[in-house]
């Protein structure tokens, strides 16, 4: 709840204070029941997100064996691969306008830029990372991002094993350092983040191609939990020094407004998100 959300927003400040991290992304996940299961249609959610909410990798995945199913909207680049060439455009930075974003949002994004760049400086060839662009403003539905772009050659002998276990979580979701970003997540969500901030799209192996958004601006529903069907939500904040706690919390209620409006119905009949 935003109690908790506004501590764990303090709690990383006195951290990043301590010299355990310099950013880390703090996320919730919205749960509701799923009132009517039998009927409940994936496809249909990711239709209506489409049409509300368009986004450069929206799709469908079903995970049958696992009782989950996924409708993204994800507007950010995780990895795309084009023979040995490998890109990512890592969003950090987020306003409801251009003129809302802060010196902050800059520092978040160029931080996860850096930690892009070693991430896949462990599988590239040497001198062949590049950053094409830093900090380019990308209008989205609602709201606009900070998008940056990172660029590099595979080095001889280096496959997927090698590219997904160098830069898998992705760095905007998780935080500068990444390893001490992951212990920090660990220790102060309280819910596991499921198929949200993790990977999505395909994979060409034979043609040695690929896209993969990161999971954001997705449901996922879970047919078997304990407690009956669910359809969740993931929302979050990448933290800084420069954070302010409420604002923080109002960059999550952000990103998720638009989102439930539109999967909700609220937004087609009225042209416009909720409050």
């Amino acid at each position: 709840d935003r109690a908790a959300y506004v501590a764990g927003v303090r709690r990383v400040r006195e951290l990043i204070a301590a010299g355990e991290v310099y950013q880390a992304n703090l996320c919730r996940v919205l749960t509701a029941p799923l009132p009517a299961p039998d009927v409940a249609d994936v496809d249909a959610l990711t239709a209506v997100l489409a049409r509300g909410n368009p986004a450069p990798y929206a799709g469908t995945v079903r995970l049958p064996a696992h009782g989950v199913e996924i409708a993204t909207a994800s507007p950010e680049l995780y990895l795309r691969r084009t023979g040995r060439t490998v890109e990512s455009g890592p969003i950090k930075g987020t306003g409801r306008t251009a003129d809302d974003l802060l010196e902050k949002d800059h520092a978040e994004n160029v931080m996860i830029v850096d930690l892009v760049r070693n991430d896949l400086g462990r599988v590239c060839a040497t001198g062949s990372v590049t950053v094409p662009a830093l900090c380019a403003v990308e209008p989205h539905p609602g709201l606009v991002h900070l998008v940056s772009t990172v660029r590099g050659e595979l080095a001889d002998g280096a496959g997927w094993p090698e590219l997904l276990a160098a830069t898998f979580p992705p760095g905007s979701v998780t935080g500068a350092p990444k390893s001490s970003a992951l212990k920090i997540i660990e220790e102060l969500e309280t819910a596991p983040r499921g198929p949200y901030c993790g990977a999505v799209g395909w994979v060409d192996a034979d043609r040695g191609t690929a896209e993969l958004a990161v999971g954001i601006r997705t449901f996922w529903i879970e047919r078997d939990p304990p407690r009956g069907p669910v359809l969740r939500f993931g929302t979050g904040a990448g933290i800084t020094w420069g954070s302010d706690p409420e604002r923080e919390w109002q960059e999550t209620e952000l990103k998720a407004a638009r989102l439930l409006a539109v999967a909700s119905g609220v937004y087609e009949a009225t042209g416009r998100t909720a409050g």
